[in-house]
């Protein structure tokens, strides 16, 4: 077992390179020896005047090693002869020394860790310098040991998913679905599963051969971040550049995590989330294995949403409300749209809309709506149960993440930044209603102005033209307001100080959520449950700064509307946002960087030839964290289930977006971002309860959405309570008012009361009123008192029933599948099993140990003390060492 190593400049083992006949040795993933595996890399700027300088660095790095080695301070500065001390440049390079004494004095520690080091600054990048770091074996068993990491150990037991009718069932599927799994042995039904047991240098002897890749990759992150604190502070004030572990290319799981994940060609079979784990941890695993689930799901959510569609596809010819507005023998005369350039108009104008609108709002629609609100319950039940199954098979059954506390604060430390928090927060949402209010004065101006275009077919296309236009305004206001509430969560969040890192995140997550969650929706809140109800009526309506007309909804209602702005929200999200910024966003990052570092994007692909591994990678993106990843898909989440009514084929865009989101954020892991540091974990966190809260309120949401938002109410109530023949014929009739045009304000008026050909004296409009010609005109009707009243009943029945269901569901599905209970169980019982045969074993062997000992002192004169009886135990080499 080779000794600690020492901080040795690269130029003094050139000849080892040249003597290494290892290619993995030249690509950088080991130390100049050919031996030492690379673990970890450190990066950090140099700045290189002359060659006196480079000779300066060397000697003083070899001093400074070797003063280490016979454990005495560092050497003094260098005296004031000194070429480089001497020279006009020495105060600008006094921040530099000031870093340099920093990394060395930060290395040092890791060399009392165990840790081996080298050094590297004669790169074919400059400016750059690496310090490769590897963790020789007897400090990774010492640092499992105290980190309790569980182990394999030789003792196997025989696993039983199920018996009887289940297994055979189990076995069909398993054949059945095998051309959709991964080319991998792991990927297989496992008949046997080994023992797990916290990792122990006295009982190695049990374990099985382990892995210096997993699960001790996280080791050597756990000494440079926690046992030997301050990286954090030195990445933060650049006197390290990065930390990263490697890409390591040369083993099998990367090859495979390329051609079995990272690739579009098997977008239809599942992910090898074993493999993932291994390579990238728990956490990173988790995610992936999340949003396979989550994926899945939406195939039946699709499914059911394809057929709602067709069924209003089917049954358009037959809706009979839509049938009497697409009737122009009915000649019925609307009253203006905006004040003066707007004129009457026939209502057969809104077939098209009125048509479009049946799609999205029929009796189907509700089923779907309930369908969803119960797809949602199974969806977060079949999660816990796949989350419980995974923490069973990664051996996380008794995790528990464990951090180190920061300085705490008292509430009086802490409330000036709750109160700049709180401030922020409505001041952001605040924003967000600003904007939303500007596009609706841009819906209004706009109608106005293009009402009085001189070409009938921009005249025609109003409204299209408007909701589109107005739709497209919103998204990108949203783009743009994602990256810059994302940026105020982060920095409201490190006012508070949270008191360990896990509570910063849960926080930054919260705050990040609220605001993007709002910036999202606001405008679709607004259309659904606002727009067309705050207009007033004819002769009374509701201005804006004493001259903007509050927006009405078409005659087919504000649905269609609502579904315009929902799918090019959600649309324009996915495509834009998800995949064409993650796409372009890094490859532009990495560009940048190619340039910055004195090299032609065009010779791009030769310089990449040229680098070793650790160079390669620092020009990757650096990885950000899950946040943005779990974000977008909890949005979209969002978009399936809180406003499902008005858009069916909201769950079918999202599975398309998925499978092509997963085969991306593979590649992007794999082949865009710098390896992230292997993290575990033995749940999604905080996500689970947003996605609980976000399905909570679907269900609400969606209640409001069928009752105030469709016409499925009120056509129900016509056909019980008002239509003569218990049909919906005569149904637009009833929900028309009468106006009569002579009571329109003072210049509010058409200006072309003709447009039509002929004279109105009585024009209609949407709402329950009294006509002109009735003891109390315009005042509200006793129908929509009626109405109102069915529209409230449906959504308390509604919305208890669902969750009920939902309840019902959670409660029938247990949060752990019972063959996962037995066998956690039955580990125990083996466990305990084989600690006791060990020490019965023990026990022989000190037995007849004594027995020799003593027949021995017997016959002859008594020895020098002998081992222990525990000396066969296989221990690590190097284990009494510690910090």
């Amino acid at each position: 077992m080779p000794n600690p190593s020492h901080l040795v400049p690269v130029e003094e083992k050139v000849h080892l390179c040249a003597m290494c006949e290892n290619t993995k040795c030249q690509q950088g993933l080991y130390f100049q020896d050919g031996k030492r595996r690379v673990d970890y890399v450190l990066t950090y700027h140099i700045k290189k005047t002359s060659s006196s300088r480079r000779h300066t660095s060397r000697l003083r790095d070899n001093a400074f090693t070797r003063t280490l080695r016979r454990g005495r301070e560092p050497p003094p500065p260098a005296p004031k002869d000194d070429a480089e001390v001497g020279s006009p440049h020495h105060s600008m390079d006094h921040h530099d020394d000031d870093k340099c004494l920093r990394r060395e004095e930060f290395e040092s520690n890791l060399m009392e860790m165990g840790l081996e080091l080298e050094r590297d600054e004669e790169t074919k990048t400059p400016g750059m310098g690496f310090v490769k770091i590897h963790a020789p074996w007897s400090i990774l068993c010492r640092e499992a040991e105290f980190m309790k990491l569980k182990m394999p150990t030789k003792k196997v037991y025989e696993v039983k998913h199920s018996t009887g009718v289940m297994e055979k069932i189990n076995v069909f599927i398993s054949k059945l679905t095998d051309p959709l799994h991964p080319n991998l042995e792991e990927n297989r039904t496992q008949k046997v599963k080994h023992l797990s047991y916290p990792f122990s240098r006295e009982k190695q002897h049990l374990l099985v051969s382990a892995s210096q890749q997993h699960p001790f990759s996280r080791i050597i992150q756990h000494i440079i971040f926690t046992r030997c604190s301050g990286i954090t502070s030195l990445l933060g004030s650049g006197v390290y550049l990065a930390a990263y572990p490697l890409h390591d290319v040369s083993i099998h799981h990367y090859t495979l995590l390329y051609e079995e994940w990272a690739s579009y060609s098997v977008f239809y079979k599942y992910q090898p989330i074993g493999l993932i784990r291994k390579y990238f941890g728990e956490k990173i695993g988790l995610y992936f294995a999340w949003l396979g689930v989550y994926t899945q799901m939406l195939i039946p959510a699709s499914l059911v949403g394809v057929i709602v569609f067709l069924y209003g596809c089917v049954t358009v010819d037959d809706d009979i409300p839509s049938m009497e507005i697409c009737d122009q023998r009915k000649n019925i005369t609307m009253c203006p749209l905006c004040d003066r350039v707007c004129s009457y108009w026939n209502l057969s104008i809104a077939c098209g809309t009125a048509r479009a609108s049946h799609l999205f709002d029929n009796p189907a629609t509700v089923f779907f709506s309930i369908f969803m609100a119960l797809w949602a319950a199974f969806f977060m039940e079949h999660w816990k149960r796949r989350q419980m199954r995974l923490n069973y098979e990664w051996d996380l059954t008794g995790f528990e993440d464990e951090e180190p506390e920061k300085e705490k604060l008292t509430c009086r430390d802490r409330f000036p930044a709750y109160m700049t928090n709180l401030i922020m927060m409505l001041l952001m949402i605040g924003v967000t209603f600003a904007i939303v209010f500007g596009v609706i004065l841009y819906r209004i101006s706009t109608k106005a102005a293009l009402a009085m275009s001189s070409n009938p077919m921009t005249r025609s296309n109003v409204r299209l033209t408007v909701k589109t236009t107005a739709a497209i305004i919103n998204l990108v206001v949203i783009l743009i307001l994602d990256e810059v509430y994302g940026a105020v969560a982060r920095w409201l969040t490190v006012l508070e100080v949270p008191k360990t890192d896990k509570s910063f995140e849960e926080r930054l997550i919260f705050k990040t959520f609220i605001l993007k969650f709002v910036n999202a929706f606001t405008p679709i809140i607004y259309i659904a449950f606002f727009r067309g109800r705050l207009g007033g009526r004819p002769g009374s309506y509701l201005y804006v700064f004493e001259s903007y007309r509050m927006e009405e909804c078409a005659h087919g209602g504000c649905l269609m509307e609502l579904c315009i702005q929902l799918s090019i929200t959600m649309l324009g999200k996915q495509l834009i946002q998800n995949n064409l910024f993650e796409i372009g966003v890094p490859k532009l990052k990495k560009l940048i960087r190619y340039i910055k570092s004195k090299r032609g994007s065009f010779q791009e692909e030769e310089y990449e030839k040229k680098l070793q591994r650790y160079e390669t990678d620092h020009f990757l993106e650096p990885f950000a964290g899950l946040t943005p990843e779990y974000m977008e898909m909890i949005i979209q989440f969002g978009f399936v289930t809180l406003f499902v009514a008005s858009f069916p084929l909201a769950p079918l865009f999202a599975l398309l977006n998925n499978i092509i989101e997963i085969r991306l954020d593979a590649k992007k892991f794999v082949a865009e971002l710098r390896r992230p540091d292997a993290a575990r974990g033995k749940d999604i966190g905080i996500w689970y309860n947003i996605l609980r809260g976000v399905a909570k309120v679907a269900v609400i949401v969606n209640a409001f959405v069928i009752s105030f938002t469709s016409d499925f109410i009120p056509r129900l109530v016509y056909q019980y309570m008002y239509s003569p023949d218990g049909s919906m014929h005569g149904f637009v009739n009833h929900t028309l008012s009468y106006f009569n045009v002579s009571h329109f304000q003072n210049g509010t008026a058409p200006l072309e009361p003709f447009h039509l050909g002929f004279h109105v004296d009585i024009c209609r409009y949407k709402d329950y009123r009294e006509p002109p010609w009735s003891l109390t005109p315009y005042e509200i009707s006793k129908e929509f008192w009626a109405v109102l009243a069915a529209r409230l009943a449906f959504v308390i029945v509604f919305q208890n029933v669902v969750m009920l269901m939902s309840d019902v569901v959670d409660w029938i599905i247990p949060d752990i599948p019972k063959d996962i209970s037995l066998q956690i169980y039955k580990e125990k019982i083996l466990m305990m099993d084989l600690f006791m045969k060990e020490e019965q074993g023990k026990t022989r062997i000190e037995d007849s140990y004594k027995e020799t000992s003593t027949l021995t002192r017997s016959r002859h004169s008594p020895i020098s003390a002998a081992p222990s009886a525990g000396s066969g135990l296989l221990v690590c080499v190097g284990s009494t060492h510690h910090p």
